[in-house]
């Protein structure tokens, strides 16, 4: 039987640790939104997009949620035509990343709350075992 203390923060930070990385990628998405490729006619950016599972950890027999992979969003590119660009091809097309920034601020704000729950539960399970040394020392 495991320590009910242990897997409350394994999963705590475990939900920090995804939404971390959740919210670094959607930063990058907001930073490149506006990108281009380096050579005319190329691809710009590609937004990444972020894919979790569930994982069984045996030492707290908790659920943990996990990064299952950082992959790239097959949407096409936004077009727009721009034959005075330098990433402009030989009809004047440029291609922008398939970032739309207010999905990404969606994003974003839903994974930071999913952060900010994660450190509640946290700060709880830190406080039940402030409290659970109190009452031994009593």
């Amino acid at each position: 039987m495991s320590d009910p203390l242990s897997a409350a923060f394994r999963i705590a930070a475990s939900g920090l640790e995804a939404q971390s990385t959740r919210m670094r990628v959607v930063a990058e998405n907001i930073a490149n939104a506006d990108s281009t490729a380096a050579t005319p006619g190329g691809d710009p950016f590609r937004r990444k997009i972020v894919s979790f599972e569930t994982t069984l950890d045996r030492a707290s027999d908790a659920r943990l949620v996990k990064i299952r992979r950082v992959a790239e969003d097959e949407r096409p590119f936004r077009v727009e035509y721009d034959p005075a660009h330098p990433a402009a091809d030989d009809k004047g097309v440029v291609k922008l990343p398939n970032v739309d920034q207010l999905v990404e601020l969606a994003d974003m704000r839903e994974a930071n709350r999913s952060y900010q729950a994660s450190l509640q539960i946290f700060r709880q399970a830190r406080e039940l075992h402030a409290m659970t040394i109190d009452l031994l020392k009593g």
